[in-house]
C-alpha cells in the first residue's frame, strides 16, 4: 500500500472540497452513507450460506465487488473521522488494546466453543 490513512483522507477532502460537497458530509449524513455501503456489500452473500474465503479469491467477480463496496465503507469511514477530528490509527490501536484486555484467552475459547455449538 503507498498511501497512508492520513493521506487518503486529505486526498478524501480534497476531493469533497474540489466538488463543494462539504455541507452534505454532516455525521448524520456520513453515518447513514457508512450503513448504506455495509449494507450493499452484506447483499453480495445475503442469500449464499457461509461462503469459504477461497471460493471468493476464486471468483474475480464477487472478489471485486467487495473490494469496491469495502472501499466505500472505508472511505466515508475516514470523512467521518475527518468531520469529528478523530485520528483513525489511534482509535483503532486504543480498540485493539481495549479488546486484547477483553478477550483474554480463556474468554476467546469460550466464544468459540459457544459459537460451535450455534453453528451445528
Amino acid at each position: 500500500m503507498t498511501n497512508n490513512l492520513g493521506e487518503l483522507q486529505d486526498r478524501y477532502l480534497a476531493f469533497i472540497a474540489d466538488r463543494g460537497w462539504e455541507e452534505f458530509h454532516t455525521p448524520k449524513n456520513l453515518t447513514m452513507a457508512i450503513s448504506v455501503e455495509a449494507s450493499e456489500l452484506a447483499e453480495l452473500y445475503q442469500w449464499q450460506d457461509n461462503v469459504p474465503v477461497e471460493q471468493i479469491l476464486e471468483d474475480d467477480d464477487l472478489r471485486e465487488r467487495s473490494r469496491e463496496e469495502l472501499a466505500d465503507v472505508m472511505i466515508y469511514c475516514l470523512s467521518m473521522a475527518n468531520e469529528l477530528d478523530i485520528d483513525v490509527e489511534e482509535a483503532i490501536a486504543d480498540k485493539l488494546d481495549q479488546n486484547e484486555a477483553r478477550f483474554d484467552s480463556e474468554t476467546a475459547d469460550k466464544i468459540a466453543r459457544d459459537l460451535s455449538q450455534w453453528q451445528r
